[in-house]
């Protein structure tokens, strides 16, 4: 593509991607790669300490739940091995009050999944105070809403009474949402 945004030659390249969703990480690191960064994937906690014990990235995307902890202990540890990281926080949970919890850790920036590659190298590569520009073609609040019920979804074994209970929606509603097709 043209329009993707790419690495400057010669900038340290190095990217610690963390997420536990392995087929999202693995498609993200061929995304950045092909964007000039060189990533390393760890798919929990330990993995990523490890990596960043053995060497720091100068930019990292870090989930932030991730199977065996938070990813603001990754945040954190990055942080203090190298001070002039790029870390994004990259959650599926958005909440103001996590966001202010990974600035407050050392966070560069926090963003919504999804998020595109483009989104992210953007986030990424920022420089300066500005806010990037806004995406070519963002999600309909629609289709936001939809990816979260489907989320929460999954991660109840598809159980439509405790998706319900734990989104606060009556199970009647819930189930004609999940009867519809995504919305574009």
């Amino acid at each position: 593509m043209a329009d993707e945004i790419q690495m400057q030659p010669g900038d340290d390249a190095s990217l610690l991607l963390v997420d536990d969703d392995e087929v999202f990480v693995n498609r993200l690191a061929r995304a950045m790669e092909r964007r000039g960064f060189q990533p390393t994937v760890a798919i929990s906690v330990a993995e990523a300490m490890e990596a960043v014990r053995k060497s720091p990235a100068a930019h990292a995307v870090i989930d932030l739940r991730l199977e065996d902890g938070s990813g603001l202990d990754v945040v954190e540890a990055l942080r203090d091995a190298r001070a002039d990281a790029r870390i994004i926080v990259l959650t599926g949970y958005g909440a103001i009050a996590t966001a202010v919890a990974a600035v407050k850790m050392g966070a560069t920036d926090y963003l919504s999944k999804p998020a595109d590659a483009n989104d992210i190298a953007a986030a990424l590569l920022q420089t300066g105070e500005a806010l990037p520009p806004p995406p070519d073609n963002p999600m309909s609040a629609d289709r936001v809403k939809w990816e979260h019920i489907q989320r929460v979804y999954e991660q109840c074994d598809r159980n439509v009474s405790e998706t319900a209970r734990r989104l606060h929606m009556h199970r009647r509603t819930l189930q004609r949402i999940l009867a519809k097709r995504s919305p574009k």
